[in-house]
């Protein structure tokens, strides 16, 4: 500029302006403020153009849509997997024809209801083999030959057959028969608790016996709970004696078999 205040020829052909410098640099702080926020606003809108940018490519939709598909199928597959699990805990019940119904031991009752199933008793000819049973309170065993009307129930190895055991003590005494609850050198603890369930009328009535060379059990098949009954008319000799047996013998079983084996 000069002297007159009159801007001077510009030969680069800017236009003239008018230059005014403050005295104080603090005056500029609004102006230096205003610049600061647009460039961060300029900066935010070049963020969101990147963003935009990205997401909106082929190359990042691909992959995501890839990434759910595969979630969806390893979730279809632990359902799967879970469920066929879950079945195979259920109980499966057993399926019959059309044609045909279930099977049961018992015939069938008024009603179409299957009966009481009837053990099945085993008629055997001859005495009962020689031999003794130590009987819990006798000072003298007990020859086997010479039992009369009795009823030997024979205790297995694992039996629980508590309520079992009670049956046929019980069906023993309604009919007289002398009832002893048989166990061998491995089965005797086991024959002694179960003595201990019985009922108190019962626990005198049916001594615990020890059949020590486990004879009755080489003759008569142990197969479950076991009930020998022994047979022999008054006044005749041992070979007068005869024995039936029945074998998984349960207190759901029906007595009629078992009374008529002991002549009742």
């Amino acid at each position: 500029m000069n002297s007159g205040g009159e801007p001077e020829r510009d030969d680069t052909g800017l236009p003239p302006v008018d230059i005014e410098i403050p005295d104080d640099a603090r005056e500029l702080d609004r102006d230096v403020q205003a610049y600061y926020r647009e460039q961060r606003a300029e900066r935010r809108r070049l963020r969101h153009r990147r963003v935009h940018g990205i997401l909106t490519r082929d190359g990042i939709l691909l992959p995501l849509l890839a990434c759910c598909l595969i979630l969806a199928l390893i979730t279809g597959t632990l359902l799967t997997v879970f469920t066929a699990t879950s079945n195979q805990s259920l109980v499966q019940l057993p399926r019959y024809p059309a044609s045909t119904s279930p099977p049961h031991t018992g015939g069938p009752t008024a009603g179409g209801r299957p009966a009481t199933p009837s053990p099945h008793v085993v008629q055997t000819r001859g005495p009962l083999p020689a031999g003794v049973l130590s009987v819990a309170g006798h000072r003298l065993p007990v020859s086997l030959q010479s039992l009369g009307q009795t009823l030997l129930v024979l205790v297995p190895s694992g039996c629980r057959c508590s309520a079992a055991v009670n049956w046929l003590a019980g069906i023993g005494a309604s009919h007289r028969a002398q009832v002893y609850l048989v166990g061998t050198s491995q089965t005797i603890n086991e024959a002694k608790q179960l003595h201990s369930q019985l009922p108190a009328s019962l626990q005198t009535r049916v001594p615990v016996a020890l059949d020590k060379l486990d004879l009755l059990a080489q003759k008569y098949p142990l197969s479950g709970l076991t009930a020998v009954m022994v047979t022999r008319p008054a006044g005749h000799s041992p070979a007068g004696q005869s024995a039936a047996y029945a074998q998984h013998l349960s207190a759901n079983d029906s007595s009629a078999p078992l009374v008529q084996a002991l002549g009742g």
